[in-house]
């Protein structure tokens, strides 16, 4: 992550960036702060990562699906793989859903625990549990 005030390198998770001083997240946005090239003031997406710049570009291109839906379907559900049908990948969701069915219940158990863990993934935001099946970032 970049400041998106004097454009350093910071550690993810830091609060101030310890060059400017200014709060992670904050700034005049004339860096990006997802690669640190230098925009311009209005600018809406980094021509160099394609990251939003402003409130209004981020919201472009979002699922309208919410990560706290699919968490939640993965933890109650997930045996099913009703939450990966909810996210649109059916090929995951079927796998899920036939070892359930065609085990006669004895495979719930493997794919409960491995719903269980992905519902867990998805509401922490963890890498590859962020996205819908199209690669739009789900909603909060």
């Amino acid at each position: 992550m970049y400041c998106q005030h004097c454009g350093a390198q910071h550690e993810e998770g830091a609060v101030v960036c310890l060059k400017c001083g200014f709060a992670i997240g904050t700034g005049e946005r004339h860096y990006c702060s997802n690669c640190g090239t230098a925009v311009e003031p209005g600018q809406a997406v980094c021509v160099a990562c394609g990251a939003a710049l402003s409130a209004t570009a981020s919201n472009i291109g979002k699922s309208n699906r919410s990560k706290l839906v699919a968490g939640i379907l993965g933890l109650l559900l997930g045996a099913y793989g009703i939450h990966n049908f909810y996210i649109g990948k059916t090929k995951r969701a079927v796998i899920q859903l036939v070892v359930t069915l065609c085990t006669c219940g004895l495979g719930s158990v493997p794919m409960g625990i491995w719903g269980l863990v992905e519902g867990i993934f998805f509401l922490i935001g963890h890498e590859g549990y962020t996205t819908d099946a199209d690669g739009k970032p789900l909603s909060d």
